[in-house]
């Protein structure tokens, strides 16, 4: 005979199958909830027992929520929202941020400018521990789990709550033996002569735009090369073995500028439209901000500036969030 379930016995079930719910995938949810996706199928199973009913639809290529697994995960997401900010208030009492920090970031940004900090941040705050997830997939926060996005974007999805870590700009460089051997441009329209590295996009074909910083005049170049590619690191390397002329965000470029393997190309000329001019930290909304993601945050505004993440600039305004 089996034994009939407590309830009590079945509160992380339940937060099992809202997870799933809100995840898509076992896969999914068990990186949420960092257990083995065996364990996710065998708490579902579990309380599929103790419900009597059919809870998720199992396909080999998708999972489901039948209509009482939509209502019991319905009725009880309310309450295991308020659950968690409420331990999330209550671990803020404490005088340090402590806990797990699950952290996105794309791939060029978060080897050359989050990963190099990262080591200060847990040395200030020992109690904290984070998981730093490099794609540069745009993750949905609230399905795949994470508590931070660090996005180098033009805007950021109004369902979400986002602050400016600081300004960023993007700049056109070559070697001087790449610029002895094939000239300088004096103008954006001088590109169409020389080898452009381009980041490679679906559209195919590349146009870099430019505004005068004098005022007034912008222009339009469509540009074309021997090399292209979808990651800045990788263009700043091609560009660095004077293959030609790369346009690149200033956190890839900052450090071979410092150092003069690069030089800036038109400097007298904004690029506009190409890569983002802002870096922004992106968090799923809550009443209650964790302290491990405000410090993180604080701690990237100071940080990133003084680092030279950003080629000039100084730290943006601080937004609330």
């Amino acid at each position: 005979m089996t034994r009939t379930r407590r309830l009590e016995d079945l509160w992380s079930h339940i937060h099992c199958l809202g997870v799933l719910a809100n995840t898509g995938s076992f896969t999914a949810a068990a990186r949420r909830l960092q257990i083995s996706k065996a364990s996710v199928s065998q708490r579902i199973a579990e309380l599929e027992q103790a419900a009597g009913v059919p809870l998720v639809r199992r396909t080999t290529r998708s999972v489901s929520l039948t209509e009482a697994g939509q209502r019991l995960a319905g009725q009880t997401a309310e309450a295991y929202l308020r659950i968690e900010e409420g331990f999330s208030a209550v671990r803020d009492l404490s005088d340090a941020p402590r806990g797990v920090l699950s952290v996105t970031a794309p791939v060029a940004l978060g080897r050359q400018i989050i990963a190099p900090l990262i080591p200060g941040f847990l040395s200030r705050f020992p109690d904290v521990r984070i998981q730093l997830e490099l794609s540069d997939h745009l993750a949905s926060l609230a399905t795949e789990g994470f508590d931070l996005a660090i996005r180098h974007v033009a805007g950021v999805p109004e369902t979400h709550v986002a602050s400016v870590i600081c300004e960023t700009r993007s700049v056109l460089v070559a070697t001087p033996a790449y610029l002895s051997k094939h000239g300088t441009p004096r103008n954006p329209i001088d590109l169409a002569g020389h080898n452009c590295l381009h980041y490679l996009r679906r559209s195919g074909g590349a146009t870099w735009s430019f505004e005068s910083r004098a005022g007034g005049k912008s222009v339009a170049v469509p540009v074309s090369g021997s090399f292209t590619a979808n990651n800045s690191e990788v263009l700043r390397e091609a560009a660095a073995g004077s293959l030609g002329i790369a346009l690149l965000p200033d956190f890839s470029a900052g450090e071979a500028l410092r150092s003069g393997v690069l030089v800036e190309v038109l400097p007298a000329w904004r690029v506009v439209g190409d890569y983002a001019e802002r870096l922004y930290a992106v968090r799923p909304y809550t009443a209650r901000v964790p302290r491990t993601v405000s410090s993180f945050v604080s701690f990237l505004r100071d940080a990133i500036p003084a680092f030279g993440g950003a080629e000039g600039p100084a730290p943006a305004q601080r937004s609330r969030g």
